[in-house]
């Protein structure tokens, strides 16, 4: 494994996960559940969206631009829809107090590996993995990267997310997410378009 091949990985994906939807459904399961709860269910969720992106490789590349910028705006798009729906949901439940419970901690992992794991189809991190499988053809150093990063990004979320609930109520979060979505829909639409 070419270590320069997992620190330019790393870095890559972790720039693009940052500020990503990735972070912020993270941020948000971590108020809903244990925070290492999550952390697991994300990370396996992590683990197969990496691998079945390395073992896809060059398979991008036959692949029309064009089809991938529409898959991805209408991804960002049912990703703004969900978060407003849930936005309004926690909005009109802002009296009651959210719920940690330890009882259902299978619940949790589970819970939050399915959110992730239909969330990350077609990911920029997911078709940024299958290219740089393509470029370096190292594909164990660039899983190792790619799944680094995620794993960090969403330990950030996880810890922030008990944090930031102290002083940001979470349908604020919903809400940004969304509009998040919506700008990176209209962006791809533009992209696609011109």
């Amino acid at each position: 494994m070419d270590p320069v091949v997992i620190g330019l990985t790393f870095l890559a994906i972790f720039v693009v996960e940052l500020p990503d939807k990735t972070f912020l459904a993270t941020l948000v399961l971590a108020t809903k559940y244990r925070p290492i709860l999550v952390w697991i269910g994300v990370g396996a969720a992590f683990a197969v969206q990496t691998t079945v992106a390395v073992l896809l490789g060059h398979a991008v590349s036959f692949l029309p631009d064009d089809v991938v910028h529409a898959a991805a705006g209408v991804m960002f798009l049912a990703g703004a829809i969900i978060l407003i729906r849930e936005g309004r949901s926690h909005q009109a439940n802002e009296g009651s107090e959210i719920e940690t419970k330890d009882v259902h901690g299978l619940q949790a992992v589970i819970a939050s590996f399915l959110v992730l794991f239909a969330a990350e189809w077609g990911d920029l991190s997911q078709l940024l993995t299958i290219s740089l499988v393509a470029k370096y053809e190292e594909p164990a150093a660039v899983f190792v990267g790619a799944l680094a990063a995620l794993l960090v990004v969403s330990g950030l979320a996880v810890i922030a997310g008990r944090q930031l609930q102290r002083f940001v109520k979470l349908h604020v979060l919903h809400y940004v997410g969304a509009a998040v979505c919506l700008a990176l829909a209209a962006f791809t639409a533009y992209d696609l378009l011109a």
